[in-house]
């Protein structure tokens, strides 16, 4: 089942506001209960505090979503706890609702109740009338906050049968996509650019602590909006692409790569600054829930397999040479060519992802003169022929 949500803004009435005041009030209730108890189960603590909640004039199912919120709360915390990261008590500040009983969607409107016998609702915009109409589309929950509303929406997708892969190179400045048949930039520059600005704005000294925290919060937001919008588009793109040409998604595993750039490294302040900030992950993440929507397979590499996928060529397998003079691009020593790195990445990278897809694909029965064998659909590792089978994507050097 594909999941994700959809928001928009509303005005609030009064009733709502002391309803959100209200289920903050709850949810931290909740948490000081299991604090207390350390229980941080939804069945623990369910038990522990829902007599508690008792003397909170609500609806029974808002009790029971309080619970819910506090315990999931609980259990990040425990989490973070279990990795080694340093902890706080846990404290709900901004008043709202999470719920997934007792709404309905009737007249262009949602209709929450309030109180015992009063409900109020909250007329949808055109955009969440058109996305939650869609074929298959079920409402599951709803989050309220002061001027917000989000709901969660889910369907059931038949997966598309692929009859290829496509690999996704994730650097800092673009995203590379492709595979043995063609490749394409999508350029992501802008964001290093945002990033810098508002790295530059937050650093301005204040003299209340108070102040520059909400300054440095209120540019941090606009950034993540801004970088956010610039990968929607390309990863939206990205998928519509893959869905008509039915290839799954190869996605690398990148994971510690912050490690390489720490003090110490051999890098400047700057350039760790820039790297560090990098959100490589806000790229997978919106690939992975559009390819889930559309019914798209996505492919996680593991990080033996992603391994030296940029540096191997695609030709003949030997390890590719760097030169500063080249910038980005790589040289073969065995076939004398020159090779934009991050293309050469996203065609190693669709290339192992075909051999994983193949794998997981269901084995076709043939008969044949009385007999049966079993056969796999295709080649998984089709042999490469230097100078015919490889991509166009070279540049012949100088011998």
């Amino acid at each position: 089942m594909a999941v994700k949500s959809v928001w928009q803004y509303y005005v609030p009435a009064a009733d709502v506001l002391r309803l959100l005041d209200l289920f903050r009030r709850m949810v931290n209730d909740s948490l000081r209960i299991g604090l207390l108890n350390n229980a941080s189960s939804l069945r623990r603590l369910s038990l522990l505090s829902y007599n508690q909640l008792a003397r909170y004039h609500s609806p029974s199912y808002y009790k029971l979503c309080a619970i819910s919120r506090a315990a999931g709360i609980l259990a990040a915390r425990n989490k973070s706890a279990r990795r080694g990261y340093p902890t706080r008590t846990p404290y709900a500040v901004k008043p709202q609702l999470v719920s997934c009983y007792g709404f309905k969607i009737t007249n262009d409107g949602l209709e929450i109740p309030v109180s015992r016998g009063k409900r109020f609702s909250i007329p949808l915009t055109t955009h969440t009338l058109q996305v939650i109409s869609q074929s298959g589309v079920k409402v599951r929950s709803f989050t309220l906050t002061q001027n917000k509303l989000c709901l969660c929406i889910a369907r059931d997708v038949p997966m598309i049968e692929c009859v290829s892969t496509v690999g996704v190179d994730r650097n800092l400045r673009n995203l590379t996509v492709g595979n043995d048949d063609q490749t394409r930039h999508y350029d992501l520059s802008k964001s290093v650019r945002i990033a810098g600005t508002t790295r530059i704005v937050a650093s301005f000294r204040r003299n209340d602590d108070r102040i520059r925290t909400r300054i440095a919060s209120k540019y941090g937001e606009r950034r993540t909006s801004r970088t956010s919008n610039l990968l929607h588009n390309a990863t939206k793109t990205i998928v519509a692409v893959a869905v008509q040409r039915r290839t799954a998604i190869v996605l690398e595993n990148i994971g510690g790569i912050r490690s390489l750039y720490r003090k110490g490294n051999g890098q400047g302040r700057r350039y760790r600054g820039r790297v560090n900030g990098w959100s490589y992950y806000e790229a997978q993440r919106q690939i992975e829930y559009k390819a889930r929507w559309a019914g798209l397979p996505v492919i996680r590499l593991s990080r033996s397999e992603t391994r030296g996928s940029s540096v191997t060529c695609p030709r003949c397998g030997e390890r590719l040479q760097s030169d500063k003079r080249l910038e980005r691009k790589l040289w073969c020593g065995r076939c004398r060519i020159v090779m934009d790195r991050d293309r050469v990445a996203a065609i190693n990278l669709a290339r192992r992802g075909r051999v994983r897809f193949a794998r997981s694909q269901p084995l076709v029965r043939i008969e044949a003169q009385g007999g049966a064998v079993e056969a796999v659909k295709g080649n998984p590792t089709p042999t490469v022929i230097p100078g015919v089978d490889a991509p166009k994507l070279t540049h012949q050097t100088k011998s």
